[in-house]
């Protein structure tokens, strides 16, 4: 005897996937008063983008909303906690391709003002550094899309940016 429902959901259809975009977190902790932001560098032996910087990014997990992962990852790379409420979309990042994402991803990256804790190096097989830096002396050897959101944030800027779209 099949079971039945009992929410209003439709029954789900089967996974697109051969459209499936990655979805992604990053997140800008702006310290307004001193003018700086957190950045990572990554490690020489990161999966991509070795030794240069790049704001605290990473993967949402299957059925994790892209807030806890911002939240998430924020935490297991930068030991820093930031509240879901005190999260706001300062950028969007829609990627054609990606090392892990032949199919795209789509990176939403948060601002938050409020935190709790300094930046320390929680994943130093992944990172070669994790520190404030003064948002007007932003490093050169940055990720290209993230790297271009902050600007953006910064600047008041345009919220959305395409990459690898022709």
């Amino acid at each position: 005897m099949a079971q039945s429902r009992t929410d209003d959901r439709p029954e789900p259809l089967r996974p697109a996937s051969e459209s499936m975009t990655l979805l992604v977190a990053a997140v800008i902790v702006h310290d307004k008063a001193a003018n700086r932001v957190v950045l990572l560098q990554r490690s020489e032996t990161a999966k991509f983008a070795q030794g240069m910087w790049d704001l605290p990014v990473g993967k949402s997990e299957p059925g994790e909303p892209i807030t806890t992962t911002a939240i998430r990852e924020l935490a297991e790379e930068t030991g820093m906690v930031v509240k879901p409420e005190s999260l706001e979309v300062a950028h969007i990042i829609h990627s054609a391709w990606g090392v892990e994402a032949p199919n795209g991803f789509l990176t939403v990256v948060f601002a938050a003002h409020e935190w709790v804790g300094e930046p320390e190096n929680r994943e130093p097989g992944k990172h070669a550094q994790v520190r404030w830096v003064d948002a007007e002396s932003v490093p050169e050897d940055f990720v290209d899309t993230t790297a271009h959101a902050l600007r953006c944030y910064l600047a008041g800027g345009a919220p959305i940016s395409l990459d690898g779209w022709s």
